[in-house]
């Protein structure tokens, strides 16, 4: 097994971890919701009931070096795999996933705070991944949408086979068809244009490939399944390789205020649950606009010009060391201008606009970036 340890991780699952647990002053308000403890994805029998015959099955001839999809509404990759807790976390290796029923598991802080430094990132259905090693019912894959200095290839971790499918006959109309983009928090697919027969929810920011349009609804292809139907109110429709508009600041921030009150997730970067940079990194990406994953990677990693304390500006990205003066980035949060800052603080709380001054009395502030907007 490869794990790659760096010093990026160790800022990732060493700062966050201090933001996450208490220890590094206000921080103490922002991670996770999941935890781990010993338990392997289920062994798959057979394809998930309902899975059409003539479909690869998730999970079936997974092989080391195959660019492969993921196949449910959001899976989690891990930093060790067969290390989830049986009683917490099952709900979220199986296929389908229950990520609702996983939150519950995790009401109380330390139980969600479990999750710190056991989890990577999330990776939500459609994403493209390459398998780097199977070992029993978990792959090691990065994901290719999701930037880091680890890997140049993408963002690494462990996943339950089940989760994954190589369909070929996805992976074309991925790269060639119109694309859907999830604009509503969460949707359902069906299996008719009306909404009859649910399947599987989806999250915001979730694309798939369009295979067709009727009055009420977009046509999609899914991993390893049939075709299935989106309410056309709950997704965007783009060609292939047409990007978003330009983003204001208002749609940055107006794309944010729309998950505030949503629990805080350890690695999350779904409608399901975020962690700071997951937060960040998805709000971005909903408008083409590409970030690298993890907190002290956006900071130093992705390109964006630093911006002084005193000419911050709605929009920018502000982060926070372990320390004052330390190199070390733990958190990341987006300025909204008169010293507020709208940010996934920790596990004991939930998305919410507060004071930067207040979030940071013992002078954490590590600097700022600016992503290039519209006007």
């Amino acid at each position: 097994m490869s794990l790659h340890v760096p010093e990026p991780q160790l800022t990732r699952r060493g700062g966050l971890r201090l933001a996450a647990t208490g220890t590094a002053g206000l921080a103490v308000a922002g991670v996770a919701a999941m935890a781990p403890a010993a338990m392997s994805a289920p062994a798959r029998a057979d394809a998930p009931a309902g899975h059409p015959r003539n479909q690869p099955a998730p999970g079936a001839d997974l092989a080391p070096g195959d660019t492969a999809h993921v196949a449910v509404t959001a899976t989690t990759l891990w930093v060790e795999p067969d290390s989830a807790r049986p009683d917490v976390d099952a709900p979220s290796l199986t296929n389908p996933v229950d990520l609702d029923a996983w939150n519950a598991n995790m009401e109380d802080t330390e139980t969600r705070r479990w999750l710190t430094g056991e989890l990577e990132t999330q990776a939500v259905l459609g994403s493209e991944v390459i398998v780097d090693e199977i070992d029993g019912d978990w792959a090691h894959v990065v994901v290719t949408a999701q930037g880091t200095p680890r890997d140049p290839r993408g963002y690494p971790g462990w996943v339950p086979t089940v989760h994954l499918v190589a369909d070929e006959g996805f992976a074309h109309r991925a790269a060639a068809s119109p694309t859907a983009t999830v604009t509503a928090l969460t949707s359902t697919l069906t299996g008719t244009p009306s909404g009859n027969h649910p399947s599987i929810d989806v999250s915001f920011d979730t694309v798939l490939p369009v295979l067709g349009r009727t009055g009420k609804a977009v046509r999609v292809a899914v991993p390893g399944g049939r075709p299935a139907y989106l309410p056309k109110d709950d997704v965007v429709v783009r060609e292939q390789g047409e990007e978003p508009p330009l983003p204001t600041a208002e749609d940055i921030v107006a794309t944010g205020e729309r998950f505030l009150g949503l629990r805080y997730l350890w690695a999350g970067v779904s409608a399901y649950g975020f962690d700071c940079s997951g937060y960040t990194y998805t709000l971005f990406h909903h408008h083409g606009i590409a970030i690298d994953r993890d907190a002290g990677d956006q900071m130093n990693h992705s390109g964006l010009d630093p911006v002084e304390r005193e000419d911050l500006q709605r929009g920018d990205l502000v982060f926070f060391a372990t320390e004052p003066g330390g190199d070390s980035i733990r958190h990341v949060a987006l300025y909204l201008g008169d010293d507020q800052i709208m940010q996934a603080p920790n596990a004991e709380r939930s998305v919410e606009i507060m004071s930067l001054t207040e979030y940071d009395p013992t002078g954490e502030y590590a600097g700022a970036r600016r992503v290039q907007l519209a006007d």
